[in-house]
């Protein structure tokens, strides 16, 4: 089970609700911390407060963990994971950034080598 990909669907899901982490959390009668540590991975969740979640979230058990046990963090994966699990948001966002325009300039450069 990837605990930080359940998290994520976790997430996606409560911000297309416009829900905030507070917000699920209360209802759901979990501290908004837990729900954090959920959504990162840092915690997993007991299939009681699963279902609760889901419930609120609108979605089934099996949509939220067939998405987690289907896919699996390659080893760069795990390591950029290790980098930004201690980090703020605002430097998880810095570090997304970096990362698009990196492989924005790396596109560039290939299709200035095809082109040449």
């Amino acid at each position: 089970m990837d605990y930080v990909v359940l998290g994520g669907c976790i997430r996606e899901e409560r911000l297309k609700l416009n829900l905030t982490q507070e917000k699920l959390a209360e209802d759901v009668h979990i501290s908004a911390s837990y729900v954090g540590q959920i959504e990162r991975g840092e915690r997993s969740v007991t299939l009681g407060t699963l279902v609760l979640i889901v419930n609120r979230l609108g979605v089934t058990v099996d949509y939220l963990l067939s998405n987690a046990a289907a896919y699996q963090n390659t080893v760069s994966e795990n390591l950029m994971l290790q980098f930004l699990r201690e980090r703020s948001e605002d430097e998880k966002m810095l570090a997304v950034n970096l990362i698009k325009l990196f492989f924005s300039y790396l596109d560039e450069n290939k299709n200035r080598m095809k082109s040449s």
